[in-house]
């Protein structure tokens, strides 16, 4: 009687969580264990999000949350709001960070004391937080002059971030740009179909920074952008403002700039070369004129790759310009390369890669450009880890502040991840971390003199979760 119960009434709805006053929903394991296992859905004072408050932590580091929200106008009436913009912002970034990317998941962590604590209202007694509709009325509420702010509050964010840790040392930063595909599956403002991707869908852009010679890349900017946008529309605007930005914060460092094939547009590669202390490389796709410049070291690596029964590749170098859109010759590197598949015909492979750099070709083509390949597993952290596709509002503005705030999101899991250098999770994804570190089953008491979480003894990431506190500003107690 009491088995058919419980597992009746959990796979009936098995998300719901029963409000006090009807039965406690359970479910019975039994003939598995020694003696029956009951597990029941009744700790109103525990939260699954545990860890979430490294998050909090990341963000007094960064002071992102608000930097945002003071790019918001508020036009309700005062006596009618109940949640506050730098509220909602915060319950919104907090939970995308968390793994609940949708605003219907709001139903759902409404009364949960832990977020209700990233808030900063009283885990227990506080009024529960906003509802989907309510995040959905913010969401579309917000303009296109706001969102512009916001964006230049998040870059300056990160740049000051850093120019703090490194003291403003740094002796190169290097910017990625790179555009990437967000499907679209309804009637979303600006969804238009793209032939690369073939698919409908917006275009963002995401832009990255990498200081000296370190592994990580680090999220400064998130644009989205109409489907059929042009791959380099924005990109003059986006890298003005960054290197004016990055030359203030770090006024000894060089600059270096690396983009795909899809920003080599003639306003773009001219903007570069007028600024003195940049360096680029930007890819370009291969023409007549150019593959005839590197015909003869392709017939040099056929021979080579003939012999060796494998793929080969040689390095090599011309002055080019086009006939109108370039004013003058301009440096380009190549690697002429012949690919060698098992049970395939040897097909050439030509790339080609426009610089203002002087360096040898071959270290240039694997030492410095190869190495924003890195880059696509960032935007896979991106739409994999943080779902940054999830723009289904009608409003292309309501998406762009979508993007936004899943921005600010990954830039708090990113600041987390710098804390754990040194660790076995330096390098893990988002997504790990959030499994690691945040999703933690906890317990929530309140006295009149501090908030207790209660997490597992037999936790096993204990000691990086100690040391990532501690660097976040934590004191051992």
């Amino acid at each position: 009687m009491v088995q058919s119960r419980c597992l009746g009434g959990f796979e009936t709805n098995p998300e719901a969580f029963v409000p006090e006053h009807t039965t406690t929903q359970c479910v019975l394991f039994p003939g598995i264990f020694k003696r029956p296992v009951v597990a029941k859905f009744d700790q109103a004072q525990g939260s699954s999000d545990g860890g979430a408050v490294l998050l909090k932590a990341a963000d007094r580091e960064l002071g992102l949350i608000a930097a945002l929200a003071a790019c918001l106008k508020d036009d309700r009436q005062e006596g009618k709001v109940r949640h506050e913009l730098d509220e909602l912002l915060t319950q919104r970034i907090m939970a995308i960070a968390c793994g609940y990317e949708d605003a219907n998941d709001a139903a759902r962590l409404a009364s949960d004391p832990v977020h209700k604590l990233l808030v900063g209202r009283d885990p227990l007694q506080g009024e529960d937080l906003a509802s989907q509709s309510t995040l959905s009325r913010f969401e579309n509420s917000v303009g296109r002059k706001e969102l512009f702010r916001m964006a230049e509050a998040l870059a300056d964010t990160v740049i000051e971030r850093h120019r703090k840790r490194l003291r403003g040392r740094a002796r190169l930063i290097t910017i990625d740009l790179d555009p990437t595909d967000d499907p679209t599956h309804g009637a979303q403002q600006l969804t238009f179909f793209n032939w690369h991707y073939d698919t409908y869908c917006y275009l963002p852009v995401v832009g990255f920074l990498t200081f000296d010679q370190e592994v990580e890349q680090y999220l400064v900017t998130a644009v989205l952008r109409p489907g059929n946008a042009p791959g380099s529309a924005g990109a003059v605007g986006l890298l003005r403002r960054l290197i004016e930005r990055l030359t203030e914060a770090f006024p000894k460092a060089k600059i270096r700039v690396r983009l795909d094939g899809g920003f080599a547009a003639p306003e773009v590669l001219a903007f570069l070369d007028c600024e003195p202390k940049v360096e680029y490389l930007v890819n370009f796709s291969g023409n007549t004129v150019l593959k005839r410049q590197a015909e003869s070291t392709m017939k040099q690596v056929r021979r080579v790759s003939k012999v060796s029964k494998k793929t080969e590749h040689v390095y090599g170098e011309c002055q080019y310009r086009t006939r109108k859109t370039w004013p003058w010759k301009r440096r380009v590197i190549y690697k002429a390369e012949v690919v060698r598949a098992e049970g395939k015909k040897p097909k050439d492979n030509p790339r080609f890669v426009v610089t203002n750099m002087k360096q040898s070709p071959r270290w240039l083509y694997e030492e410095v450009y190869c190495q924003r390949g890195d880059l696509e597993n960032r935007i896979k952290e991106l739409h994999y880890g943080m779902e940054i596709g999830r723009t289904s509002c009608t409003s292309f503005w309501a998406n762009q502040f979508r993007v936004a705030m899943t921005a600010a999101a990954y830039v708090c899991m990113q600041e987390l991840r710098l804390g754990l250098a040194g660790t076995a999770s330096a390098r893990a994804q988002v997504s790990i971390l959030r499994e690691r570190f945040l999703k933690i089953g906890a317990r929530v008491i309140v006295s009149v003199r501090r908030i207790v979480l209660h997490l597992p003894r037999s936790f096993p990431y204990f000691h990086s979760f100690h040391r990532l506190a501690l660097s976040l500003g934590a004191r051992s107690g």
